[in-house]
Parts: C-alpha cells; structure tokens; sequence
C-alpha cells in the first residue's frame, strides 16, 4: 500500500503550515549559488501546493520570506523577490485552475512595489477559488505580527472603543494576520533544523510540529505523506488525559 493510500481522509490536518529551509545549503552542495537553490525550491512549493490541494488540506501557509531575511545580501534580496514575481506571474493559471485561492501574510507594505502589485493581482484574481487556500508569509515575522496586534489593542483602549475587561484570547487573535484562517494542526520544517524561527508563534501554541533533514529543494509529495501519517498517529489531548479524550 503506498503512502498516500495510507491516510486516513477524514483525519486531514484542516491547516499545515511549512517552514521552507534548506535551499542554500542545497545549491551549495551541488556547487551553485543560493539563488539557484530557490529557484529549484519552486519545484517543490508546486508539486506540495497541488497535492496539498488534491488530499484535502482547505488551508497551507509557506514561509516564504521573513523580517529578518531583507538583511540577506542585497544581491539575494534582489533575485528571490524577481524570482516571487515570476513565479507568481506564471502560477496563477494554476492556482485557477486547481481551485486554489491565494492570501499573504506579513508586512506587505514593506514589499517593493512590483512584488506588491503582482501579489495583489494574484490575490484578486483567485479570490473566487474554494478547494484549498494557499497563504504566503512574506516579510512576516511573528514578534512583529503580535507586537502590531498590542498597539492596535493599545489604539482601541486609548480611544474609549475597548474595555480592558474585554481583553482575552480570542481578541488578540482577531488582531493578527491570521484572523481569518485556523490555527495551524500541522508544523513542517525541512532541512533538519529544530526551531520555529519567528514563525506563527502565537498560533502554533497546539500545533503538532514535525521536522524532518529533507533540504527544501528535494521535498516532493512523498514527503509532504509521511508528515501526514506521522500526524495522524499522534494523540492530541490539549491538556487533557488520554481517558478524558475518549469522553470528549
């Protein structure tokens, strides 16, 4: 029996979120540089884009660029935001033609103008789009996400239009990014590093994390099954024991 045909459909994480890592370290193993390492990382946001979509994910955020990442050399900087606005210019037919809607994350403002338009379009002309909603993280950083999240609560408090009784969980939550979506079930990060990186801090606060030593750049479909399957036989009791979970 092969991996897809392993999972269990009515157990498909509803949100999975990728920490994409290892694209440089792929490139320089094989002699290139980085850029040639996120040119190839394409293949791979394609190929887990659809099968993603063809399982039954309804949401998948990528880390696709965080706060920290415009201190890179400005030459990479340059080439990886030319390579976004291509890969979306070319992408969009797909995204159309898979059902997939496109949403961003992050400080987009901070973005140059052109990746900004071309984001923008493509988020306009797949609005409509149902099965699956692919989410990118660009300019993001989670630190940054909350700390705009306590000044726009500050703003609120300041301006009679908030009562600090009426401060909880879920008002945070309604002022981040992700308001829209669920949180995450299901954290990916390649490459074979254990850490989070800034990313989605307050919403992964349940979320199952796996990490597994593929670079980016080779993670395929086969990849994006195990982490599903490894998923799936995890026992998620958020708090609560083993016996309460059987009552629940």
């Amino acid at each position: 029996m092969s991996l897809k045909e392993q999972i269990d459909k009515s157990k498909i994480p509803q949100h999975v979120a990728i920490i994409m890592d290892g694209n440089g370290r792929w490139a320089k193993q094989r002699q290139h540089d980085r850029t040639f390492g996120h040119e190839s990382g394409v293949i791979s946001v394609k190929e887990t884009v659809e099968t993603a979509a063809e399982i039954g994910i309804k949401y998948l955020t990528l880390y696709a660029f965080s706060s920290e990442n415009w201190n890179r050399p400005k030459s990479e900087v340059d080439a990886l935001m030319s390579l976004l606005v291509k890969t979306i210019n070319q992408e969009t037919k797909t995204l159309n033609d898979n059902n997939i809607r496109l949403k961003a994350i992050g400080d987009l403002q901070s973005l140059e103008s052109q990746t900004f338009a071309e984001l923008q379009k493509a988020i306009e002309n797949t609005a409509s789009n149902t099965q699956m909603t692919l989410i990118l993280a660009l300019s993001y950083s989670s630190r940054w996400e909350i700390t705009k999240a306590i000044e726009q609560i500050a703003i609120k408090l300041k301006n009679k239009e908030l009562q600090i009784e009426e401060i909880n969980q879920d008002l945070v939550s309604s002022f981040l990014n992700t308001a829209p979506y669920p949180d995450p079930e299901l954290l990916i990060r390649t490459s074979g590093e254990y850490r989070i990186s800034n990313f989605l801090l307050w919403q992964i606060a349940y979320t199952e994390l796996y990490f597994t030593p593929i670079l980016w750049p080779d993670f395929r479909s086969e990849n994006l099954y195990e982490a599903i399957l490894d998923y799936q036989n995890r026992e998620r009791r958020f708090g609560m024991t083993s016996e309460q979970l059987l009552n629940f």
